[in-house]
């Protein structure tokens, strides 16, 4: 599924969600399958690889899986298991390092 708008799942999904814009999944979501977007929030269930600029993961969220992000918040209660791969963390650290610099 290629979407240029948000997109709220509360109910199963299996497939691919590729998104422009925020992607949600609700208490009741269950995702099978990958999803690329910008932004990601999970209070429900995904299992799979995620590719996104920021993703939150609430108080009754999980991922099964692989996240790739820029930013991972996970809430208290809320459980992630897999693998997380930080992106840009070259840049990041170069910025970093610009601003001791100053």
């Amino acid at each position: 599924m290629n979407l240029s708008c948000n997109l709220y799942v509360d109910g199963e999904f299996e497939g691919v969600i590729n998104s422009s814009k925020e992607v949600n999944v609700g208490k009741n979501g269950h995702i099978k399958g990958d999803v690329t977007t910008s932004r990601l929030v999970v209070q429900g269930l995904i299992e799979g690889s995620i590719n996104a600029g920021k993703v939150e993961i609430k108080a009754a969220g999980k991922v099964a899986g692989t996240i790739e992000s820029e930013e991972l918040i996970i809430e208290s209660k809320g459980i992630f298991e897999g693998n997380s791969i930080v992106k840009n963390v070259a840049a990041t650290a170069v910025l970093a390092k610009d601003k001791k610099l100053k």
